[in-house]
Order: structure tokens, then C-alpha cells, then sequence
């Protein structure tokens, strides 16, 4: 895996990375991440082929304890009505399932959030892995229906939001090819 430094940073401050960036067309790496069934609060892991057949948007977050990726996840929330009824929106990161499923249930956040806490598998696969403070770098996917990349935005800097509009467009390409 090809160790990329000072392609991300908060400000002027460059992070050392692991994984290589996925460009559209790609093949999605498989993942196997996990999240609270709030249904008989049991941790479950779900991967890849359980969405096959979808077009997914993956909003990677460092953590739900900066209020930066807090605001981020809320105004997906709010955009989710553009997206089309049968596309998946996903937010991933290292917090542990039941934290993500204290603050969705606070925040009153309905879709799903995802937990590469047991492993950086996903952080390296996906090329987001941060070796400073065991965190995912800030970044968008959005997956074909085929598991392949249609779109991939690496917030170079992670003090900055994703582009909201270019991810929805996207996600629309993606339903209708």
C-alpha cells in the first residue's frame, strides 16, 4: 500500500496516511463494518454484497466527537430526500457502534452509521486510514450498483465540508446507469 503524506491535512498541519485512493471505475473494496441493530441492540457487521444491486454514498467522518463531522453527517441528512428511495446513505468511522447509535438517537439522525473501529482495513482499502489518532481521513464515495467507484472526493483538507452538490450528482448518475 502506497503511504501517502501531506495529500491530507487539518490546515496547515499534514497527516500521514495509509491506503491508495480509488478513482471512479474502480472496483469498491470489499468491507466488513459493523453497526447496532437498534431493533435487539446487538452489534452486527454488514459488508459490501449485503447492498449489492444499490447505489451507496459513503460519507467517511473522523469521529462524532468533532462537531466538523457532526454538522457534516446532519446536512447529508438533510439531503437525503434528493436522493433516489432505493440509494443507501452511509457514514463511516472509528467510533465504536453503540456511540455512533447514543448520538444517531440524540441527534435524531436516521440512516445508518457504520464502525471501522475493530480494524483498519477500511481506512487502508479505501485509502482514508490516519496513523495519527487512529482515524479516518474525511472523504465521499459513492458506489454503482456494479460495487464499482462512480465518484470519489479526498477532503485534502479536514477542516473543509464535501462537495455536497457533486456527490448527489453522483449518486443520480449512478441510479440511472
Amino acid at each position: 500500500m502506497d503511504e501517502h503524506m501531506e495529500e491530507v491535512a487539518a490546515g496547515h498541519e499534514p497527516f500521514a496516511g495509509k491506503g491508495r485512493q480509488l478513482h471512479a471505475g474502480d472496483p469498491a473494496p470489499d468491507f466488513r463494518l459493523d453497526y447496532l441493530d437498534l431493533a435487539d441492540l446487538v452489534v452486527r457487521t454488514i459488508c459490501l454484497a449485503d447492498s449489492s444491486g444499490s447505489v451507496r454514498l459513503l460519507n467517511v467522518a473522523n469521529s462524532l466527537a468533532s462537531p466538523r463531522c457532526q454538522r457534516v453527517i446532519k446536512r447529508w441528512e438533510t439531503l437525503r430526500v434528493r436522493l433516489r428511495p432505493e440509494a443507501c446513505l452511509y457514514t463511516v468511522s472509528v467510533d465504536t457502534p453503540r456511540m455512533q447509535a447514543r448520538w444517531q438517537e440524540s441527534e435524531g439522525v436516521l440512516r445508518q452509521l457504520l464502525s471501522a473501529h475493530r480494524s483498519d482495513q477500511f481506512g487502508r482499502d479505501y485509502g482514508v486510514w490516519l496513523n495519527e489518532g487512529r482515524q479516518l481521513a474525511q472523504a465521499v464515495f459513492v458506489l454503482d450498483r456494479a460495487d464499482r467507484i462512480a465518484y470519489a472526493e479526498y477532503l485534502t483538507d479536514q477542516l473543509r465540508e464535501p462537495d455536497y452538490a457533486a456527490a448527489l450528482q453522483a449518486v443520480l448518475q449512478a441510479a440511472v446507469a
